[in-house]
């Protein structure tokens, strides 16, 4: 088996399972219990958040443990739209977000909230300007994603952090799940960012992980009302084995970081290589510094996506169309089409997406496999052209 679809979920590493079992049978104890056993499991509780703080050279009280991107993102845009609705009702997000972002927007829509999406050029990329264009005096919110999902562009967080400073009181959001492992810890955070939103199955820790970077001296609103967890910020009671693998899962993953990477940019750039050759072929995802090193769309004109997915997977190689939350809705790829691609081109697109454990030899593979499936297609299309 040949797995090319970790961006979508990551396997859990041996040694991340190896924590998670021993501290589930060894500490046990409900972190908030006054007794030793409680104490036992808060203080790696506190060491797991320091490890993290850590890693990424921000303070310990800035980080809160949630149970993934999905309600990361939920609670910092409803939780701001709460926290801030008397000084205003504009967002402010992009067209290309993920729907854990679009959808929660949309939802806030419906409670009398206004949203700009912003529109992305032809290579997937948001303008730092048409950010600063859209901002108003009620405009309480930023929300950018890192690395778009669907095609691996790297969005302007920059840019568009020095267009925010000079309105702090605006909350700025990125969406990093896309980002952790690919050396874009400078650009996430950024120190106009206030907020970023982390999923700990795309970094192969277990899933139902994650956690906020929430900068010092800001605030939102709880969403998860009880018991006081997490400050009183995010109640229920942690999952202390999980989350001690996934510090350990995000230790792990930044370790040689840029090696790493370099081992991802070759594989992609082997299979890049193999595929432009022929002809109706178009690649969405680009190879400069405005993409992440792990993201492969690309089409075959005239075939649908899913067709492609399964003909792969009759060679077992794992890959899938632009996202994995929409592909069995079979929906039309969000980003493609705010790039401004023909829906006949966007709904044959697919997705490869890398991880450091993919080799060259599976790369090889791949293009075997890509070969021998782009032949078939080429026997169909000549057939349906010559029937037309």
């Amino acid at each position: 088996m040949i797995y090319f679809d970790n961006s979508a979920t990551t396997q859990a590493d041996a040694s991340v399972l190896e924590t998670y079992t021993k501290v589930s049978q060894a500490i046990w104890g409900n972190p908030s219990s006054l007794h030793n056993f409680g104490e036992k499991a808060d203080k790696l509780l506190s060491q797991s958040r320091q490890q993290i703080a850590d890693i990424f050279g921000v303070k310990k009280h800035e980080i809160f443990f949630t149970s993934g991107g999905t309600e990361g993102d939920n609670w910092v845009i409803k939780g701001t739209a709460i926290a801030k609705r008397a000084f205003g009702k504009h967002l402010i997000t992009t067209q290309i977000e993920h729907p854990a972002v679009i959808n929660t927007m949309q939802q806030l829509e419906q409670l009398g909230y206004e949203v700009t999406y912003l529109p992305v050029d032809r290579t997937g990329r948001v303008s730092a300007s048409d950010v600063a264009a859209a901002i108003r005096p009620d405009t309480i919110l930023v929300s950018v994603m890192a690395v778009n999902n669907e095609v691996g562009s790297i969005q302007p967080i920059d840019e568009i952090g020095a267009v925010l400073a000079d309105y702090p009181t605006i909350h700025f959001h990125v969406d990093a799940v896309q980002a952790v492992g690919k050396s874009l810890r400078e650009l996430v955070f950024n120190p106009r960012v206030d907020f970023a939103t982390f999923s700990g199955h795309k970094f192969h820790a277990p899933r139902g992980t994650g956690f906020i970077y929430m900068k010092a001296g800001k605030k939102l609103a709880p969403l998860m009302s009880g018991g006081g967890q997490e400050s009183n910020l995010r109640s229920g009671t942690e999952n202390v084995p999980a989350i001690a693998a996934m510090a350990k899962a995000l230790r792990i993953v930044t370790t040689d970081e840029a090696v790493k990477n370099q081992q991802e940019q070759a594989v992609r750039k082997a299979i890049i290589e193999h595929i432009k050759t022929q002809p109706n072929i178009t690649i969405f995802s680009g190879t400069d510094e405005h993409f992440a090193p792990h993201i492969l769309t690309f089409a075959i004109e005239g075939v649908r996506g899913e067709t492609i997915v399964h003909a792969f997977e009759d060679h077992g190689i794992y890959i899938s169309t632009t996202s994995a939350c929409s592909s069995k809705k079979e929906q039309v790829s969000g980003t493609l089409m705010a790039m401004h691609t023909p829906e006949n081109l966007a709904t044959s697109a697919v997705r490869v997406s890398l991880d450091a454990t993919n080799t060259l030899a599976e790369a090889v593979a791949f293009n075997q496999a890509f070969d021998t499936i782009y032949a078939g297609f080429g026997k169909i299309m000549t057939k349906r052209n010559a029937s037309n």
